[in-house]
């Protein structure tokens, strides 16, 4: 079993280019990549997004960040606009002859004139690419690490508290044969506190059988029991079983508000509540599992 929740970081450096790359996921129904990366390297984003999908990622937010720097000699481009710091040029020396001022020198006519222009050169794509998919395949590796290890924290837990629930539908198994019986004599104990002639014994069996009939349970009690056998399987299953179990969950709920709702008992009643909070444990659980 493999957790939504995972964290990896992968730091390549070669000719000159250095790149660091992120990986972490949380849950969600879905599987969604966000990236967070220089406006100049977005061309990662498609050769990414293709290793994600193609991974056995299925659900959960991707967040994708990569932080790149060049170190080339040629990483940037320098440009001057020659006919800008001619007019500068031309301009500063006037001035300075009306006020008898010494001209600025060059590097203060560059700076103040903004003739000098020093922008990024255009990246090599596919050594860049290299670089981020090789990233990718180490931090994808630490994440998957940490999904297994949160997977088998996550099996352990979801175990224990299928097993309560499991132990709790037995003691609601054991105590119906005899909510019957019960009823009996409570309706028994009734006519005889209200001094009511007592029916024949043939009438009161037909009342209890009618209750007995009404309140039945074996139904979804077996049911019950499938839907944990299906569960249990899924702990120990490959692949993605997130969704399985979340439905499931959804069909041991309803089988269990029909049993609170079937069996007229104070014992069942509060066996009931204890498995319904045991399943909401179970399903906020299961939102973490791929």
């Amino acid at each position: 079993m493999l957790s939504m929740t995972g964290y990896g970081r992968s730091h390549v450096n070669r000719d000159g280019r250095d790149l660091l790359l992120e990986l972490k996921t949380v849950n969600h129904r879905f599987l969604d990549v966000s990236f967070r990366m220089p406006k100049a390297l977005t061309f990662l984003e498609d050769t990414l997004r293709e290793l994600i999908a193609q991974s056995e990622m299925k659900r959960g937010h991707v967040d994708v960040t990569v932080v790149y720097q060049n170190r080339r000699p040629d990483a940037n481009v320098v440009t001057i606009d020659q006919a800008l710091l001619a007019q500068c040029v031309q301009e500063t020396g006037e001035i300075a002859r009306t006020l008898r001022l010494p001209p600025p020198n060059m590097a203060e006519l560059l700076t103040l004139s903004g003739a000098l222009t020093v922008l990024p050169a255009e990246e090599d794509a596919r050594a860049v690419t290299t670089l981020a998919t090789e990233a990718y395949a180490e931090a994808f590796a630490q994440v998957q690490a940490m999904r297994l290890r949160e997977g088998e924290a996550l099996a352990a837990d979801l175990t224990a508290n299928l097993s309560q629930t499991e132990e709790l539908t037995q003691q609601i198994a054991a105590r119906a044969p005899a909510v019957p019986q019960g009823y009996r004599e409570r309706l028994e104990a009734r006519l005889t506190e209200w001094k009511i002639q007592t029916p024949e014994p043939q009438r009161i069996a037909q009342e209890v059988a009618t209750m007995a009939d009404r309140c039945a349970i074996d139904e979804e009690l077996a049911r019950l029991q499938s839907h944990f056998e299906q569960f249990r399987a899924c702990l120990t299953a490959k692949g993605e079983t997130g969704r399985k179990m979340d439905f499931l969950l959804q069909e041991m709920n309803r089988e269990v508000n029909t049993i609170g709702s079937k069996a007229s008992d104070v014992q069942i009643a509060g066996c009931v509540v204890e498995m319904k909070c045991l399943l909401e444990k179970l399903r906020e659980q299961v939102q973490n599992v791929a």
